[in-house]
């Protein structure tokens, strides 16, 4: 079994899309229906914009979903069996398995980060990733030095064994990153994200997104997706929709996404974004199985020459 896995926000680069939007005619048509669909042309800012105005929020979550969205539907070389997004990702996921449309798709996403941005500001709050202590660890520490500190903290993303992602007020994260530091983790910084996102501090806008995600119409899909909140493949549209909306507050549950995958016996999984962020979370976690880029796919890329030649 083949699984398309999408990565959230964080993947967005300068220049992202340039290449599909110059080489394939669906990947233009499908470019240009979200920025008529936006009344902007976010494309101007994926292709020429800086590194700054990429991660704005506003500009980041719709640029990484139509990325996403492009990339997998720009392609016949392979086809998945499965879907499964991390955190921003889900969206994307649930457009290709034919939950949602492409236009309901990006109407969720711009109001995610709308309410996700407006949410952010009224808190000074944070992220921190953490490598190299057990999640166990990290999860009883974070109890603690909230104690200690009075500083909120939570879990976040469950990205992979011993690679997490903690959020909570800006100082919260600060002072434990340092005290993991300490106490042996590789690495332990906070993060350019200002925000608290998949924690309590995300109530109101789970609120907010949560009656826009029940106003728009979910299909059955024409495969099963992992969600996120928790790790287990969904077909039924009612479910996708409540868990899209419970996803808001939710902890990421990557890791016991990609076990849960294998278990049900994927044995190949294909990275639709930018980078490899995901693909290598999977090869530590699955040396024996296949992982790759989509943009690695040998006759993906001959399909860009050859169309290069041709033209």
């Amino acid at each position: 079994m083949r699984a398309f896995i999408f990565p959230g926000q964080g993947c967005q680069q300068q220049g992202m899309g340039k290449d599909l939007y110059e080489k394939f005619p669906q990947a233009r048509d499908l470019f240009e229906r979200g920025n008529d669909f936006l009344g902007r042309r976010i494309t101007d800012t994926m292709f020429y914009g800086s590194e700054e105005d990429l991660m704005m929020t506003i500009n980041t979550q719709p640029a990484v979903f139509l990325y996403e969205v492009v990339l997998a539907k720009c392609q016949s070389t392979v086809s998945p069996d499965v879907v499964a997004g991390h955190s921003l990702g889900e969206f994307a996921a649930l457009v290709v398995n034919g939950t949602i449309t492409f236009e309901d798709g990006l109407n969720l996403v711009l109001n995610r980060a709308v309410i996700g941005q407006r949410a952010c500001e009224k808190v000074k709050t944070g992220m921190g990733a953490v490598i190299g202590l057990s999640d166990e660890y990290v999860a009883r520490r974070i109890q603690e030095l909230w104690d200690e500190n009075g500083e909120p903290l939570y879990f976040a993303n469950y990205n992979g064994p011993g690679q997490v992602v903690i959020s909570g007020s800006k100082k919260g994260v600060r002072l434990a990153c340092k005290a993991f530091m300490k106490e042996g983790a590789k690495k332990a910084v906070p993060l350019l994200i200002g925000g608290s996102f998949h924690t309590p501090y995300m109530d109101e806008a789970r609120e907010e997104l949560g009656e826009i995600i029940k106003k728009t119409t979910f299909n059955a899909p024409a495969i099963p997706v992992y969600q996120c909140v928790d790790a287990l493949p969904h077909t039924d549209p009612e479910e996708i929709k409540n868990n899209l909306i419970e996803h808001i507050t939710h902890p990421v549950l990557w890791t016991s996404m990609v076990n849960n995958m294998v278990a049900d016996g994927v044995t190949e999984f294909y990275e639709v974004g930018t980078d490899d962020t995901l693909e290598k979370i999977v090869k530590r976690m699955c040396p024996d199985l296949h992982s790759q880029s989509l943009l690695d796919i040998e006759a993906y890329k001959n399909k860009v020459m050859n169309y290069k030649i041709n033209k």
